[in-house]
C-alpha cells in the first residue's frame, strides 16, 4: 500500500501499451448511435469501425458521459491496492465527465484528487502520463500535482478537420456559416483555449491549411530541440504520415510519434482529420 494510482478517461485517446506501461485506469465513455450504445474502450466498437459507421450516418452520434456508478467501480478497484488516487480528465467545459468523478468521491469518501485538465486527446494523454510516471516513481501526491498543472500549460494541439460536414452536424458552428465556408472551401485550424475548442485560425484549402499548421508551430516554438510531438488522425493515416514527415523535416522536434483520434473527438471532426499535439520541455 502507499500507492498512488492514475485513472482518467477514455478522451486522452491512451494506447494500450502506454495504458498497461504505467498501470493506468481508463474510465470509458459512450458512443451512441441512433439504434446502438458503444463503450469507448475498443471491445463493443474499434476506432476503425466507428468511423466507417460514422461515414455513413445521416444523424450524428452523442457521446455520453462515464455515470457515477462507472466511477464508483473504478475508483473502488484501485484503492485496492493503493491508498489514494489522482484523477484527470476531459475538460469540463467540454463533458460532464468531472461531474460523474465528484459524486463518486463523495459517495466514497476516499482520498481522490480530480483534476480538470481542461484539455482532451493526446494533450490529456501526455499530462496523464506524466502523472503516472511520477507515481511509479514514488513522487508524493502535492509534486505530481503540481507536475501535472505545470506541463498542461505548455501543451498546444492544432486540429485540420477534413470537413465542417460533423461540426456542423453537431452544432459546434451555425449552419450558415458552416454552408458558406463549404462554398469558399474554407479549412479552419482548430486548437484548444481554456478547456474549449476554438477557431486558431482560417484557410482556404487543405493543403494551405497543412502549411499553415506547420509555419504556426514554427512561430510557436522558441528551441526545436526541446520540442515534444505527437501527429494523429481520425482514420487518414497517409495524411497523418505526411504531416508527421513535414513536422520531422522542418521543425526537427526532439521527440515525435503517431497515434489516433478516438472515437468520442473523433465525432465532431469527423474522419480525414488531423492533428499535432506539441510541447517544449
Amino acid at each position: 500500500m502507499g500507492n498512488i494510482a492514475i485513472v482518467t478517461d477514455s478522451t486522452s485517446d491512451l494506447p494500450e501499451d502506454i495504458i498497461k506501461k504505467y498501470n493506468i485506469k481508463v474510465v470509458p465513455l459512450y458512443v451512441n448511435f441512433e439504434s446502438e450504445s458503444f463503450t469507448d474502450d475498443g471491445t463493443g466498437i474499434t476506432v476503425e469501425q466507428f468511423y466507417q459507421k460514422l461515414s455513413e450516418v445521416k444523424v450524428l452520434p452523442k457521446s455520453a458521459q462515464p455515470s457515477p456508478a462507472d466511477f464508483v467501480k473504478a475508483y473502488s478497484e484501485v484503492l485496492k491496492e493503493n491508498d489514494s488516487i489522482i484523477s484527470i480528465h476531459i475538460s469540463k467545459k467540454m463533458s460532464g465527465t468531472i461531474d460523474s468523478a465528484e459524486i463518486a468521491k463523495k459517495e466514497l469518501g476516499a482520498d481522490i484528487e480530480i483534476i480538470d485538465s481542461e484539455l482532451v486527446h493526446v494533450p490529456l494523454a501526455i499530462v496523464v502520463m506524466k502523472a503516472a510516471e511520477m507515481a511509479q516513481q514514488g513522487k508524493p501526491k502535492e509534486e505530481i500535482i503540481s507536475a501535472v498543472h505545470e506541463l498542461r500549460k505548455k501543451i498546444t494541439v492544432l486540429f485540420i478537420p477534413r470537413t465542417l460536414k460533423y461540426l456542423i452536424m453537431g452544432g459546434r458552428i451555425g449552419r450558415a456559416k458552416g454552408l458558406i465556408a463549404s462554398i469558399l472551401e474554407i479549412n479552419p485550424i482548430l486548437t484548444l483555449n481554456l478547456g474549449e475548442v476554438s477557431q486558431y485560425k482560417t484557410t482556404r484549402r487543405w493543403n494551405q491549411a497543412k502549411n499553415e499548421l506547420v509555419e504556426s508551430m514554427k512561430g510557436m516554438i522558441k528551441d526545436s530541440s526541446k520540442v515534444v510531438a505527437c501527429v494523429t488522425d481520425s482514420n487518414a493515416e497517409e495524411e497523418g504520415n505526411d504531416m508527421m514527415e513535414r513536422v520531422r523535416n522542418e521543425i526537427a522536434p526532439k521527440e515525435i510519434s503517431r497515434s489516433y483520434i478516438g472515437c468520442i473527438v473523433g465525432i465532431h471532426l469527423g474522419p480525414g482529420a488531423v492533428a499535432v499535439t506539441f510541447y517544449e520541455e
